[in-house]
Parts: structure tokens; C-alpha cells; sequence
């Protein structure tokens, strides 16, 4: 079919063909009263497919032309200088905690026992590096409703060997940003904003508004599929530094000290004529490592689905927010048996989830197994108290390897009555309404 066409015009006729099976056969179910509502889902149209596809067609299966023109409007979006796309949220959290134990970050470098200020009402992959590398999380317990770090009890965290406070934005609710700066400004920290589910949310400082993500010294975003957008897997690390985006960039790519892309030699005309470390003199560039890195790089593939998702993201956030508003309406004359999510003064959530802390006495699971049986999916924030799990069995029974701030008194109510349900942008105000419905029959009777 393709013999009297020029590449270019095949190629066209295939995306034609991709963006037209895409309208005939995706996205064709409507909801109907009574099936299931998931906590959360993928949101696309046929230029998701399309991208894919070219992408495809190129045959550039690692990072390419979708990758740096990702990398370049995810920072034109959030108004910050870089962006380096990698594979996962969880890599993007590795990678920006590991660019802090840097030798190039001289006296501020993370070493092995320094502490990092966290939470323990969360996921653990903001942890994880932390304890892997060998320093220390120190655990301050959270607020209810807005489930993110208390801030009054940063004071009592802090020690001679902290470096870094590292903290999510939970379920897209912004923690207390000026709080948490102002406190890192004092003490010389650095602050790493997991910004895995809150992607468009905002805060205010001193009349400006700012995209979490943006105001800490590194910023993390995920890409998987019940994330404010997605591209399967993949996620990205965002920085205002320069020097710590070439830290970033040098994990990321094997640890190499070479900043050429991949497919490119010699970009700084000085592959063969330096030396580093031991080496001989003139040993090539491309091959030296000024870090023990990995390889965490999405595909371009990836990416071209990445492009077409940021385009949607504005719309994507006014639903999230929109969807968020209709349930806090619906179920505000339950205040009384249930705790409904409240942002703190100064955020403008790009809402991840609906978050429920039910009320004492009360039998959170009867209620969550209630929902479940209505096919309304539900989920736990994350770890509830992570120090709990079997991954902290024999740092607990050593007594070592971390430590609590105080008590955790909220964090293990959030672990013992909280729930949330979703509000992503493909929800319909029937579904929305119809949670509100079972909610409410759940409740009061």
C-alpha cells in the first residue's frame, strides 16, 4: 500500500489510520449506575496513541527527540530552569536524594548517618534512598485533616547531623511550604519536594504563587497511571540548581561525568585532551565516572506519550479540583461521623485523592469492605505508619538505623481509621454522586 509514497507520506497515512482505530475503539464504555469506580484511571485520546506511534515508527527505543521536548515544557510548565525525565516517581526520589551525597556539594554533601527530616505517613519510596544509602529518617508525626508534617515539631526534630528535610505533597495537598522553607533557610538544609501527587497543585509565598515541586532545592514528579498524568511508567526530577542538575544528570546516566546525550560525542570539544582522577591523560570523556550511578532514563517512547498527557494537564487539574469540590459538598452534613481533607492556609491542591479519617469509635474497615461491596475501589494512605511494616522489623528490633521525633499519635490514627476514594479527571458527576450516595447510606445507618 505504500509503494507510490514518500516515508514521510506513509508515515502519515499510518497515524491517520492509529488516530482513527483510537476514535472507533477507545474510550467507548460510559458508566453505568452500579459499575465499578475505580480509586483511579488513565485519561487519553488519540494523540497519546498517535505520539506513541511515532515515536515507534522512529525505532529510537531509549531517549530521544520526545524525551528532550518533554524535558523542555515540563519545565516551561512549572517555571523552573531543568527537568530530567526517568523511569519511575521512585527512581525520580532516588535520584534526588542521591544527587544530595554528591562529593561535589562539598560541607552540604549527605554522608552515611546524617539525618533526614520525613514522615512516616506516606510511601515508602520517599524514604527508601534515605535508608539505603545509610543515613537516617527522623519521623515527625503529621496533622488531621491536612495529613502532611507538623510543623511546630520541626524544632524538636533538628540535630547537629541534619542535612535535608524530604516530604510529599499528600495526595496532591501541599504541606506547609513557607513553614517548611523558612525552617530549611535556618538551618541550612536542603528540601526535596516529593511532588509524586500533587503535579499542578500550588502554593502562595509572599503573594506569589508557586507549583509544589519548585520552592524546595529538587522537585520529583510520577508518571504512573493513576498519577495526575501519566506515560505507563516514568517520572521526572526538576531543579532551579545548576550544579545539582548536572549531579542529577550524572546519576541518572550511569554516573558518567560526560553531559553528551545519548547518540552524541564530543559536544564540549574536549573528549580526548583531559585529565580525571587517575586516569591516563586524554582518556575518553565518555567513559568517566564521577559518581556511582545507574542507568534510570525513560524511553522516547515514553515520553511521546508524556507530551501529549502535559498538554492535558491544565484541563486534568480543573476536573481533579472540580470532582473534589462536588464530594466535599455532598458529604459535608457527615462532618460529625467522618473528617473531611482540609488544605492548609496558602495551597491550592491539585487533589490526588479524597482523603476520610472516620471518627472515633467507628469501624473503618466495616465501612471500606461496605464501599468495596458497592464496587467503589478504595485505598489506605499508602503505609499508614511505615515504621510499622515488616521492612522496619530489624531496624526496630535493633533500636537503630531511625528515629521518631516524638510520638506518631496521628500518623497511627491515619494508619488505624483513614481512606480515601478518588476524584481523577475522568470521572462523571454520576459516579461522583453515586459515592456520595453510598457514603451516606454507609454512615447513617
Amino acid at each position: 500500500m505504500f509503494e507510490n509514497m514518500s516515508e514521510q507520506e506513509a508515515r502519515e497515512s499510518i497515524l491517520k489510520q492509529i488516530e482513527d482505530y483510537c476514535k472507533k475503539y477507545h474510550n467507548q464504555k460510559k458508566y453505568k449506575a452500579g459499575d465499578k469506580i475505580s480509586y483511579a484511571s488513565r485519561v487519553y485520546d488519540s494523540q497519546e496513541l498517535v505520539n506513541l506511534a511515532d515515536s515507534a515508527l522512529d525505532f529510537w527505543l531509549t531517549a530521544g527527540r520526545y524525551t528532550e521536548e518533554f524535558e523542555h515544557k515540563m519545565a516551561q510548565y512549572l517555571g523552573i530552569r531543568y527537568c530530567s525525565l526517568v523511569n519511575s516517581g521512585s527512581s525520580a526520589n532516588l535520584l534526588a536524594f542521591m544527587a544530595l551525597t554528591s562529593p561535589l556539594l562539598g560541607e552540604r554533601q549527605i554522608r552515611r548517618g546524617d539525618e533526614v527530616i520525613t514522615v512516616a505517613a506516606g510511601f515508602p519510596t520517599t524514604v527508601a534512598p534515605i535508608i539505603q544509602y545509610g543515613a537516617v529518617p527522623v519521623f515527625v508525626d503529621v496533622t488531621i485533616p491536612q495529613y502532611n508534617i507538623d510543623v511546630t515539631r520541626l524544632e524538636k526534630a533538628v540535630t547537629d547531623r541534619t542535612k535535608a528535610v524530604m516530604l510529599a505533597h499528600t495526595l496532591g495537598n501541599p504541606f506547609d511550604l513557607k513553614s517548611v522553607r523558612d525552617f530549611c533557610q535556618k538551618y541550612n538544609l536542603w528540601l526535596v519536594e516529593d511532588n509524586c501527587d500533587a503535579l499542578g497543585s500550588r502554593y502562595e509565598i509572599d503573594g506569589e504563587w508557586h507549583f509544589t515541586g519548585t520552592v524546595g532545592d529538587i522537585g520529583t514528579s510520577s508518571f504512573y497511571p493513576p498519577h495526575h498524568m501519566t506515560m505507563g511508567e516514568g517520572g521526572a526530577v526538576y531543579t532551579e540548581n545548576p550544579l545539582l542538575h548536572k549531579i542529577i544528570r550524572s546519576f541518572r546516566d550511569w554516573g558518567r561525568d560526560c553531559i553528551c546525550p545519548s547518540g552524541h560525542d564530543n559536544l564540549c570539544g574536549h573528549r580526548f585532551d583531559r585529565q580525571y582522577g587517575e586516569l591516563p591523560l586524554g582518556y575518553d570523556h565518555k567513559y568517566v565516572y564521577s559518581h556511582f550511578g545507574y542507568n534510570l532514563k525513560a524511553t522516547d517512547m515514553q515520553a511521546a506519550v508524556g507530551c501529549a498527557q502535559l498538554e492535558k494537564m491544565p484541563e486534568f487539574a480543573r476536573r481533579r479540583r472540580q470532582n473534589f469540590a462536588r464530594l466535599y459538598n455532598g458529604l459535608e452534613n457527615l462532618k460529625d461521623e467522618l473528617i473531611l481533607p482540609r488544605p492548609c492556609k496558602g495551597a491550592d491542591p491539585c487533589w490526588f485523592g479524597f482523603l476520610i479519617t472516620c471518627s472515633e469509635g467507628m469501624d473503618r474497615n466495616h465501612m471500606v469492605q461496605r464501599m468495596e461491596e458497592k464496587n467503589i475501589q478504595t485505598r489506605m494512605l499508602f503505609a499508614g505508619n511505615l515504621i510499622k511494616h515488616p521492612c522496619f522489623d530489624e531496624m526496630r528490633r535493633l533500636g537503630q538505623g531511625y528515629r521518631v521525633a516524638g510520638d506518631l499519635m496521628n500518623t497511627d490514627r491515619i494508619m488505624r481509621d483513614s481512606f480515601w476514594i478518588g476524584v481523577y479527571p475522568g470521572m462523571t458527576d454520576e459516579m461522583i454522586d453515586y459515592m456520595i450516595a453510598v457514603l451516606q447510606e454507609v454512615i447513617l445507618k
